[in-house]
């Protein structure tokens, strides 16, 4: 739906299933309930996942055509594609695996372009359109001194991706970006890493080759790249790391470097005592283990530094820490609430990032992101349909009194 002409949608990688079948089915079970109880009288747009297999079988025949068919029936729209998550992301064991194929490969680069023609079809008239997408690997598959080749041959298969969205501009007019995603563990961790990457890497192998391709000269250059290539600012992934969101914001905006979408979502935190009241609020993150996600953990000591842990069970075997003072877990809880038993979540966080938005609308691209309700703990759970509702309605209640 659009708000203050912003675009607030959730994201369908919430729905099992990796064939096009399998998403156009569940789109069809639920997207409808969910317009008709947050955009009953407006068009609503869908933050789209599509798995690898899904994004080729679109392309074949006439299921573009018979999708756009049921968007133009149900008053919906995509505005914008989850390219991160390549294969299985529901019932299987994800974990690390969610970045595989990363950036190195040629598939990742190929599945990326194919999610651009197939929002170029898709994207209303007039309207820009993103694929978010992995930060370009996971950090622990390397040792540190491969970081920076990795980084270049990553950063040259992404940059392939990015003169293609500037072909299909030059094309069709529309505008679709690329957006990087950061998240704890990705070889892009940080709000200062992404930066970093940008300027380090990206600008300097990127330049040339597109004033060789589009004749254009440096400036035009660095100016469609700004345009093509933005961040996903996943809410819960920055608040993880304790990063303070004006400062990032006004960062990015120092750099020229643009938002693609704000992912709104939150994180599971809690203060970690020294008294009795420790060991209630660890066996609170202990009910959260499961199999299928990375649960990455960043404890904040007293002293302000942060330990960073590869997955829950590595936190709790450290949860007798007495310099810790505080967990942020990576298990994406629903935003509309703050409670989680014992614990908390970074709710405050979205607060402030919604603010900054309704300030100075760096974006126009607004998806929540909660895609753990198969495995969150039963207390929690609700029909999908009606868990959504309740974020989507929480999300649009802080925008419209914010």
């Amino acid at each position: 739906m659009q708000i203050e002409n912003s675009h607030l949608t959730y994201c369908t990688n919430i729905h099992p299933g990796e064939t096009w079948p399998d998403h156009f089915t569940e789109l069809k079970k639920y997207f409808p309930t969910i317009k008709q109880a947050i955009s009953p009288h407006q068009p609503m747009g869908i933050g789209l996942r599509l798995a690898n297999a899904a994004s080729i079988a679109l392309q074949e025949g006439d299921q573009i055509a018979e999708f756009k068919d049921w968007l133009a029936q149900q008053d919906a729209y995509v505005f914008t594609i989850n390219g991160f998550p390549y294969g299985g992301f529901h019932h299987t064991v994800v974990k690390d695996q969610v970045h595989s194929p990363d950036w190195t490969s040629d598939a990742r680069r190929n599945y990326t372009k194919r999610l651009a023609n197939i929002l170029s079809q898709l994207l209303p008239a007039g309207m820009d359109g993103g694929i978010s997408t992995s930060p370009l690997s996971y950090r622990h598959w390397f040792r540190q001194t491969e970081m920076p080749d990795i980084i270049r041959q990553a950063t040259s298969q992404l940059i392939d991706v990015a003169l293609h969205l500037m072909q299909i501009q030059r094309k069709t007019g529309q505008v679709i970006h690329l957006d990087i995603e950061p998240e704890p563990d990705g070889m892009l961790e940080t709000g200062a890493e992404f930066i970093q990457w940008y300027e380090q890497y990206l600008l300097p192998q990127a330049i040339l080759q597109v004033m060789e391709s589009l004749d254009v000269d440096a400036t035009g250059a660095e100016n469609l790249l700004k345009s093509h290539v933005r961040l996903c600012y996943d809410v819960c992934h920055f608040a993880i790391g304790y990063e303070p969101h004006e400062s990032v914001l006004n960062m990015l905006q120092a750099a020229g470097i643009r938002i693609g979408k704000f992912q709104i979502s939150a994180a599971l935190k809690s203060r970690m005592p020294v008294v009795e009241e420790r060991q209630r609020i660890i066996g609170g993150f202990a009910s959260y283990q499961e199999s299928t996600y990375l649960h990455q953990v960043v404890a904040q000591t007293k002293n302000g530094q942060l330990l960073r842990y590869p997955d829950l069970p590595q936190a709790l075997a450290d949860a007798g820490n007495q310099d810790v003072a505080e967990w942020r877990a990576h298990f994406h809880v629903p935003v509309f609430t703050n409670q989680f038993g014992i614990l908390q979540s970074t709710q405050e966080d979205i607060t402030q990032v919604l603010r900054q938005h309704q300030q100075h609308h760096p974006t126009r691209h607004l998806e929540v992101e909660t895609y753990t309700w198969e495995v969150l703990p039963d207390t929690h759970k609700l029909p999908i349909d009606q868990s959504i509702i309740r974020e989507l309605d929480w999300v649009k209640q802080q925008l419209l009194h914010i």
